[in-house]
């Protein structure tokens, strides 16, 4: 089987239109140069590049898993950019956030997943389980989906507050081997009941080198931002043996998610 491997583009941005205030990152409606629109992740927003790290690993796992992931994209916001901004606040976001972000393409009139009016394969929903187990995704629950429907289709987004381990890399061998147990909030959790034939389908797609090529992905500046290792190779290298040794136990996250059922 051939793999292709993931592209991002870089975009300048070129216009602030709205913010999204939604939980605490305080993301924005932008536009860019290539005149497309964008929900931008800010950098000096929350738990900062960790949480754009997270989006970037999430959203490209997903997209090599075959669900519907709008286009990422890094997203350049040039010096000064917000001096024009009345809003304080914001002011000082678009400030700290100068230089490389993370965006993505906005999906014009989609709507919020709804779990009481749509119904959900339980194949897609065992493998839509399986993943946000994979990277210990909290941000899937009835209280708030992160899933949209856009042009009939189901689209999977922020899964920024995933990954959780890197926020004190404290033991995190023994963190990629444990079970999600949160894994029983998730909203589509009742209806997962092929999660033993998805975890044999998925685990083949994950190969090493298909991690390798999302891990390199991350840009320098933002694993040179707080970082507890001696180099960048280093610390892409713990990201990359942290998903594969979750991928080869994930039998202690899927026997998690059954139990939970």
């Amino acid at each position: 089987m051939v793999q292709n491997f993931p592209e991002i583009r870089t975009v300048d941005v070129t216009r602030y239109i709205t913010p999204l205030r939604e939980g605490g990152s305080m993301p924005a409606l932008v536009e860019a140069d290539d005149d497309f629109l964008y929900v931008l992740k800010f950098r000096g927003a929350g738990q900062g590049a960790k949480a754009l790290i997270a989006e970037l690993i999430g959203g490209e796992l997903a997209r090599a898993l075959g669900f519907k992931v709008p286009e990422l994209v890094f997203a350049n916001l040039d010096e000064g950019f917000g001096r024009s901004e009345p809003d304080e606040e914001i002011q000082d976001l678009l400030r700290a956030s100068e230089g490389l972000n993370l965006a993505l393409h906005y999906l014009s009139g989609a709507i919020t997943f709804d779990p009481l009016a749509e119904r959900v394969d339980p194949l897609l929903a065992s493998q839509i389980v399986w993943f946000d187990a994979l990277i210990t995704n909290v941000d899937r629950t009835p209280r708030n989906t992160n899933m949209l429907l856009w042009k009939k289709e189901l689209w999977l987004i922020d899964h920024g507050a995933s990954l959780y381990f890197h926020h004190s890399w404290q033991n995190w061998e023994e963190q990629a081997l444990k079970p999600f147990v949160k894994i029983q909030d998730h909203v589509l959790l009742p209806l997962a009941t092929d999660l033993k034939r998805v975890d044999e389908e998925f685990k083949g797609l994950l190969t090493e080198q298909l991690i390798d090529s999302i891990v390199n992905l991350i840009p320098e500046s933002w694993l040179l931002l707080d970082s507890p290792f001696e180099s960048v190779d280093e610390h892409r290298s713990v990201y990359a043996q942290y998903l594969n040794k979750r991928i080869a136990h994930s039998v202690n996250f899927v026997k998690e998610a059954i139990n939970a059922r």
